[in-house]
């Protein structure tokens, strides 16, 4: 590591970004690190994958479009930009109600998480890949995941918490998917990522009294960041047609759609305070994220959801108090704790199996995939 370097924002690789890490963990906190570590349904996980298929990829069909995005993401325009400045407002975490400090913290915690766990699978293809088209954007991409993490480990250590994100590459559970469904899973991921991000970003601005922390005026460029990866995938995917048209394909999209959309509803309602601060009742976040989401991914994807569907909003509520009723009764454990979770998991699996049948909207995906930030 070069030693002018100080700041995993200044870094330049991956490797650097994680080394800075590591010689930071001594301020480690084992709570924010067995929290990330946690394995539900609802918090980021750890992937791998099948990298001699992902290595074996041709963009030759998508080469203009290609270059194109690698070359804007060689330029780096973030390097330096996620760490504190002038702009860093004081924190008075002691005098934050404690309500919204704790669903504030697990906010910090599982962006954390999720944004490593992009690093940890970026940075893994690098490693074991040979096709330089390949190596070089997951190389990029690792680069940006392991700079967001880093920021937002600066952020928790203002209120005395680290996660251990060394700890987490040897410790955390790690699920295998198949490499189409990492491009469905992650691609969906960057982009809601996206539309999260500057949601918030653009209410912050017009209402900047409930902006109770200053990471949130770092999330405009932070989104970009989000929105490169996903045109990444979603050319990714264009290099295989079939990966976006065949029926069963279309059905497993409409799946993680599903699956995205109401996991992000369900985990955005256990944390009323932390929207309560920011002025955003979480219906209507929720509304507005699914509605960017669905017209940016139909860049690549032949369907949408029909968010405005009768089924739609009823069994998303479902699907939340079934998951009150399985944290309750995992809490109060004994016989009636294991019914209580097998009923709330039974209708929470309703709730999926209704939002899924919902009509899908059938488009035609543009010629062009390439979009450009637009919210």
């Amino acid at each position: 590591m070069n030693a002018h370097i100080k700041h995993s924002a200044d870094a330049t690789t991956v490797e650097e970004g994680l080394a800075i890490q590591e010689e930071q963990a001594k301020f480690d906190d084992d709570f924010a690190t067995e929290t990330a570590m946690s394995n539900t349904l609802l918090t980021p996980r750890f992937y791998t994958t099948d990298f001699e298929e992902l290595d074996a990829i041709d963009v030759t069909p998508v080469r203009a479009e290609w270059d194109a995005l690698i070359a804007q993401m060689e330029s780096d325009p973030n390097k330096g930009h996620f760490k504190k400045n002038e702009d860093w407002d004081h924190v008075d975490w002691d005098g934050m109600e404690p309500k919204l400090k704790a669903e504030f913290i697990d906010f910090l915690i599982s962006s954390c998480t999720a944004e490593f766990s992009g690093c940890v699978l970026y940075k893994e293809m690098k490693r074991r890949g040979s096709n330089q088209d390949i190596t070089q954007l997951f190389q990029l991409m690792a680069r940006d995941e392991a700079r967001h993490a880093g920021f937002i480990n600066d952020a928790l250590r203002e209120a005395g918490l680290r996660v251990n994100l060394g700890f987490l590459t040897q410790s955390k559970k790690y699920t295998y998917f198949r490499p189409k469904f990492i491009y469905y899973a992650t691609y969906l991921s960057e982009k809601i990522g996206y539309a999260r991000y500057i949601t918030i970003f653009r209410h912050l601005e017009a209402h900047p009294e409930h902006r109770f922390h200053p990471i949130f005026k770092w999330f405009e460029e932070w989104c970009n960041d989000e929105f490169s990866h996903g045109e990444a995938f979603a050319l990714l995917m264009k290099t295989d047609p079939k990966l976006t048209e065949s029926f069963t394909n279309k059905l497993w999209i409409k799946f993680f759609l599903t699956a995205v959309y109401s996991t992000m509803y369900v985990r955005d309602h256990q944390r009323p305070a932390f929207h309560k601060a920011l002025g955003v009742d979480p219906d209507w976040y929720a509304h507005e994220v699914f509605t960017k989401t669905s017209v940016l991914t139909g860049q690549i994807f032949p369907l949408m959801l029909d968010i405005e569907h009768p089924r739609w909003q009823r069994n998303l509520v479902r699907m939340q108090k079934a998951n009150v009723q399985i944290a309750e009764a995992k809490k109060r454990g004994g016989v009636s704790g294991f019914f209580g979770n097998i009923a709330g998991s039974a209708k929470a699996a309703l709730a999926f199996v209704s939002l899924y049948t919902i009509p899908a909207i059938k488009h035609q995906v543009p010629e062009s995939t390439v979009l450009r930030p637009a919210y």
